[in-house]
């Protein structure tokens, strides 16, 4: 499917990964799909979030000092330690590749032939909470509903 993807697609999806590997984390999630879209700050999807990279990593950061507080875990005044390198392809969670043929959907839906940044980003804002991206965009007051209308207006 990937061989469907436009080039900004790929970037978002390259990004995603490199976003997972800077935060330490194991498998790309949705979130991480998300920050990857918000690397292309230019693109009709991006400006319709009306949100930057930098607030977003520090929304997912704050989420996840919450989450850890919640289990008693003060991380306060921590820093995180340095990753290794892995040369281990690092999977997608199953909500992240459901994101995916999702994508192919919405980009059937413009009479699209190929999967552009904005169809990522369509369908992770379909994703409902308690699904990370959902929940991210929730924690930083994005109105998923209005970004949805502005970007298939976009694209169409």
């Amino acid at each position: 499917m990937f061989e469907q993807f436009a080039s900004g697609a790929r970037t978002v999806v390259t990004a995603a990964l490199d976003e997972a590997r800077h935060r330490g984390d194991r498998r790309v999630g949705t979130e991480h799909l998300l920050l990857g879209v918000l690397r292309l700050p230019d693109t009709p999807g991006t400006q319709a979030l009306g949100v930057d990279l930098a607030t977003a990593r520090a929304a997912l950061d704050a989420l996840d000092r919450e989450a850890l507080a919640v289990v008693g875990v003060d991380v306060a005044g921590l820093d995180r330690p340095p990753i290794p390198a892995s040369r281990k392809r690092t999977p997608f969670t199953s909500a992240a590749r459901g994101v995916i043929p999702r994508s192919l959907v919405e980009a059937r839906k413009s009479s699209s032939r190929r999967i552009t940044a904005e169809h990522l980003l369509l369908a992770i804002l379909e994703r409902e909470q308690p699904d990370p991206a959902a929940d991210l965009l929730a924690h930083l007051g994005v109105d998923r509903k209005a970004v949805t209308q502005r970007v298939r207006q976009a694209i169409a």
